[in-house]
């Protein structure tokens, strides 16, 4: 008799924590006009292309610089390279489709070809006709694929943990799960914090340096309505590289180009930007050893001084 009471007791304890769990992860979504209040400032602006109003950051005067950012991520990413590079430059960045402010697109479109169509839209409808052009990971696939088709118009390409090429690492837990039904299905509602935080300590080599200020904004951006729909739509995209058509791609680009890779990077390995380095004719590459997939927010200064110098 008790040993069966235990038991219940013990279920019931199972079950109540399970909806503890369920609930502490429930989030709804959150309007644009919301993020707005947190995330947009006096810099902050908007254009339509597709449809989509999408939000982008002017700033500084001088050469064009512009920072695209990597999946999940958002402008704000580039925070601190903006503060330094505004002294000198003419700062533009901008919240990718399907991510940040922007959020998605009506036609859940989110291959390489359809973001360099977009880059190459925006650019276009701010009269851009030249410029230095950085992107991280998923951002440096799209500018080293826009330089590739529009060579007159980067003068110099920053390539920091770029995609592009095969690598010899298993797909993120994020990526797995987005693609899994039900699971993706969950994902819609139940996207707990503590969830974004774990895929950010992936990103980062020095926990040390994320910050809860840091979490909170990368969980608010993914909850904007709509971007956990256009997240599962993203990774159901085949992202897999074509490493002979893109090897033969990349090795086209006679852009003057950096490689700023993080040595200690998870998601793409520094493998990856060996072989990217030996594929571009006139490009150079710089590891940070105490790096992961982002050096430019993890490690700004020192990603900065390696900028710097190749821009000047």
């Amino acid at each position: 008799m008790r040993k069966g009471w235990l038991l219940k007791r013990f279920f019931l304890g199972v079950l109540l924590l399970i909806i503890v769990l369920l609930y502490q992860g429930f989030y709804a979504d959150i309007s644009p006009e919301e993020l707005k209040k947190n995330y947009a400032n006096e810099h902050s602006k908007f254009i339509e292309i597709d449809g989509m109003q999408v939000h982008y950051r002017d700033e500084g005067k001088g050469f064009p610089i512009v920072l695209i950012h990597g999946t999940a991520a958002s402008l704000h990413t580039w925070d601190a390279w903006n503060q330094e590079l505004i002294k000198n430059y003419r700062v533009i960045r901008m919240d990718l489709p399907a991510f940040g402010i922007t959020g998605p697109n009506k036609n859940a479109a989110y291959s390489i070809k359809n973001y360099t169509q977009f880059l190459h839209q925006f650019l276009s409808k701010l009269h851009i006709e030249k410029c230095y052009l950085a992107g991280n990971s998923l951002g440096g696939n799209i500018a080293w694929n826009y330089t590739a088709e529009h060579p007159e118009k980067v003068t110099k390409l920053i390539l920091i943990d770029a995609s592009g090429l095969p690598t010899n690492k298993s797909q993120p837990f994020v990526f797995k799960m987005a693609k899994t039904p039900i699971l993706n299905s969950l994902f819609l509602y139940f996207t707990p914090k503590y969830f974004i935080e774990k895929n950010i300590q992936e990103v980062y080599a020095d926990d040390s340096k994320i910050t809860d200020e840091l979490i909170t904004r990368y969980h608010k951006m993914a909850l904007r309505t709509g971007n956990r729909q256009a997240f599962i739509d993203r990774a159901k995209t085949d992202f897999t590289p074509n490493e002979f058509k893109n090897s033969e791609k990349l090795r086209s680009i006679q852009t003057p180009t950096i490689l700023i890779w993080g040595a200690k990077d998870e998601w793409i390995p520094l493998d990856n930007g060996k072989r990217m380095n030996n594929l571009l004719p006139n490009a150079t590459l710089y590891v940070l050893e105490n790096s992961g997939h982002v050096p430019m927010e993890e490690n700004p200064k020192e990603s900065l001084l390696i900028l710097k110098e190749f821009l000047n």
